[in-house]
Formats: C-alpha cells, structure tokens, sequence
C-alpha cells in the first residue's frame, strides 16, 4: 500500500488552514484517509479567540483517532462525535453560535478488506479510482447550486451557511454529519483514493486540464506533490495573462493519495 500526503500554503502571510492525514495500521487489513479545509472568515470575524488552523488541527485529529479506532461507530457518527469534541475544547472561551464559528469541509474514508466508507460535505473532493484506471468523483455539489454572485456578498453567504437550501459545514453543531454525502463502495472495485481540497482541484474544476480519470493517473505517476505543482503552473499563468478565471492567485491546496 502507498499513501502520500502533498499541501501549499496559499500564501506566505497566511496559515495554511487545510489539514490532512492518513493512518495505515501495520497489519495492513484497513486504513483511514481525512482531510480538511479551513473556512477562512472576512475580517477574521468568527466570534472566536482561536484560529481557523487551531480547529482544523484539533477536528482533524478527532476525526483521525476516532475513524481508526472505533469500528463500530459509522463515519456520520464519527464525524458527529468528533465535532462535538472539538466544540468543548473551546465553549468556554468563544462564541459557538457565531454564523462564522471556526469551519472546515470535511473528506474522510475508511477502509477494511472488505470495502471502502466514504463521506464528503461541502466542497472538497474524494477521488475512487477503479482498477480499470477510470475515477469516479464524491462531491458535495449543494455549495455549486448557489449562483456565483450570490457568494460574493458575505452576508448572503452568512445567510446561506449551514442552513437548508444553502450549504453546510463542519462547525459546533454535530447534527451537521446528518448532512454529510456518504457512501460504501467494495474495496475489489478501487484501486485508489485521493482526498483533494478546492485549491488542488483547480486542476480539473476551475482550469478544466484534464477530468478526473486523468487526475487520478497524475495523482498515480507524480503523487499529490505533482498535482499540486501542475496546480500552481496554471495559476501563475492565469495570473500573468489577467487572473480572470479565480479571486485570488493561490488557495491552500491540499492532497492525499492513497493506493492499495
């Protein structure tokens, strides 16, 4: 088995606030995959005195320990009991109800001998290659139903944010996991998974270089490394003939590449 994790930060000024992680036990009979992206808030506003890595740190390792350790939990459930842990660790200090309470998307899948559990929310992207090479995209699409413009006023976003009609999150409301895209695939049928942030996506959803079979054979000859580095090529290209096609150069990108 080979498992590989790749990121860059969007900028030197900035944290990286994407996190991620991949558990192989010795015994080589499973395997957990998490990734995170942190939900940067405008102005730093989010009613919080933590920072948005601080809680993808803390829901990332949640997520870690309990998807590789409690067997009998579903990966709702885990995803559920590991926001509410992270929600504890600081309900004293901070102000939880706040629409913009430190947030993160959320890609995790676990592994048996038998199949692979997946889950998704927001607007990350899990990758399953088949043994034919061919790979089938999980996404969350409820945040691509809302219309560009939409997005661009932080208040109708706020309004939108983890709410019905609109997109959710992981943030301190651990009913949010009930929201969550899941699913469980026999592990005779993948070859491959890969966990991609929004800014490693780019790759295939905002500069259209390939579609996702063809990412995943990058993913496969370069690693999440060289995905990653393609990335930042066409943005810096992008960049030089107008920056039309995104708001801003570079995004943390993050990917995780796990082959069987």
């Amino acid at each position: 088995m080979r498992s590989e994790v790749a990121t860059l930060p969007g900028s030197r000024e900035r944290p990286n606030e994407d996190w991620a992680a991949a558990a192989l036990p010795a015994s080589g009979d499973g395997g957990t995959l998490v990734l995170l992206d942190g939900v940067t808030p405008p102005r730093g506003d989010d009613g919080c005195v933590h920072t948005v890595p601080w809680f993808t740190a803390r829901l990332g390792g949640a997520l870690t320990e309990l998807s590789a350790s409690r067997a009998d939990l579903t990966l709702s459930e885990i995803l559920s009991l590991a926001i509410r842990r992270t929600a504890e660790l600081h309900a004293d200090s901070c102000d939880l109800s706040h629409v913009r309470t430190p947030q993160a998307t959320v890609v995790l899948a676990r592994w048996d001998t038998e199949a692979v559990d997946h889950l998704v929310l927001s607007d990350s992207v899990l990758l399953l290659q088949a043994p034919d090479g061919s790979a089938r995209a999980v996404r969350d699409d409820r945040l691509d139903r809302i219309p560009r413009e939409v997005l661009r006023s932080h208040e109708a976003t706020d309004r939108l944010r983890n709410r019905e009609g609109g997109f959710f999150t992981a943030a301190a409301d651990p009913s949010v996991a009930e929201r969550a895209v899941t699913g469980t695939t026999p592990l005779a049928e993948v070859r491959a998974l890969a966990a991609l942030t929004d800014g490693a996506s780019r790759w295939v959803e905002l500069f259209g270089a390939g579609d996702w079979t063809e990412c995943a054979r990058v993913l496969a000859k370069e690693g999440p490394s060289g995905l990653l580095q393609r990335v930042r090529a066409l943005e810096t290209a992008d960049a030089v003939a107008g920056g039309a096609r995104r708001r801003k150069t570079h995004d943390d990108a993050t990917g995780v590449y796990v082959a069987f």
